[in-house]
């Protein structure tokens, strides 16, 4: 077992001492980074980038070597369990992710069977082997699936959606066909999650991306009571290590009570509630990631520093605090301004640790 030589992102997560707050940057590896457009453009297409382990880890590992980062996250898509469930994704042009088989029928439900990872998912768990090689222990290494719901609402509604019609009509009228469905997604990412657990990553997160479309009991019913069945089925330790897992609800700062609940060892912020507030609601149950503006990254270095310091200052002293953004980097920052976002967390974080 490779000794890592910067821990504090799983340090932060487990609310241990560190010496600086760690940052890390969902969508890091991605569409701003110009070397991120070269290996897109050789692998021919978004689906084709992902399936190739060597080009996954060399995506995943071009934002550490710009960046001084905390953490580098697996590049993978949310999607590819409906992928391997034979729901046929791809990628429009200008449209994003759709699939060619729609899961809206009881039938259509019934047909999907429970991925093995091994086996549907090899490719992801090679990718993994690869970045943990080539990481070296530099940094940790995360892994993470698509929420049960939020991976429905695109297989429902046959890719994105704005106003989730099909989805919800599903849900009020035949409820227990959406609980089969998410049943099905929920056994499949424990079992994608403890494959990737199990092929080297040292942490994970769940994106909920669309949990906060639903009303309050809803979300309940529809989205955490699956990933609470996700965070007690994952194999929480490996090589003696704990392994952390982070739970994101894109705004679900309503339910912060309820998400400390699942188990999980982390919530990820987005940026519409005060860090301040989330922690006096959490208090030292769980740690907590986040959380700033992406558009933040479109200032210039004095402003970015601005909202840095802000959110440091919300959080105040101790432990407990991996500085992310609120949702994924936008494709057209300026990468220059990546490096003063993450200078900055670094520098003005110091002192929250003496």
């Amino acid at each position: 077992m490779t000794t890592l030589k910067n821990d504090r992102f799983l340090r932060a997560l487990l609310k241990q001492d560190v010496d600086v707050t760690p940052v890390w940057m969902m969508r890091q590896a991605g569409r701003y980074l110009p070397e991120y457009r070269e290996v897109r453009a050789q692998a021919g297409d978004f689906m084709s980038l992902c399936q190739n382990p060597e080009l996954a880890c060399e995506v995943t590992l071009q934002p550490l070597r710009r960046y001084a980062l905390d953490a580098a996250i697996l590049f993978s898509d949310i999607l590819t369990i409906p992928d391997a469930m034979g729901c046929g994704l791809y990628f429009a042009q200008g449209e994003g992710p759709r699939f060619m088989k729609p899961v809206q029928t009881p039938g259509d439900v019934e047909a999907l069977e429970v991925i093995n990872a091994e086996k549907d998912l090899g490719y992801v768990l090679d990718a993994v082997r690869l970045i943990r090689k080539e990481l070296n222990g530099s940094v940790p290494l995360i892994g993470f699936s698509g929420s049960p719901w939020t991976v429905a609402t695109y297989m429902v509604e046959g890719g994105s959606s704005k106003e989730f019609a099909i989805i919800k009509s599903m849900m009020m009228n035949t409820p227990t066909v959406m609980h089969e469905l998410l049943e099905k997604l929920a056994l499949s990412v424990i079992d994608y999650l403890n494959a990737q657990i199990d092929a080297g990553v040292q942490a994970v997160q769940i994106f909920d991306t669309w949990g906060g479309a639903l009303s309050a009991h809803a979300y309940r019913e529809f989205s955490l009571a699956y990933m609470n069945k996700i965070v007690a089925g994952l194999n929480r330790e490996k090589d003696g290590q704990k392994i952390p897992v982070i739970l994101f609800t894109k705004n679900g700062g309503h339910w912060l009570e309820a998400i400390v609940e699942s188990g999980c060892d982390c919530i990820g912020l987005d940026w519409t509630l005060p860090i301040n507030e989330a922690r006096a609601r959490v208090g030292d149950r769980v740690s907590l990631q986040g959380n700033m503006d992406p558009a933040v990254l479109y200032g210039d270095a004095s402003a970015i520093r601005r909202e840095v310091g802000l959110i440091l200052e919300q959080f105040g002293h101790g432990n407990g605090h991996v500085f992310n953004l609120g949702h994924g980097i936008h494709q057209h920052v300026n990468p220059d301004h990546v490096t003063a976002f993450v200078d900055a967390v670094h520098e003005l974080s110091a002192q929250y640790h003496a």
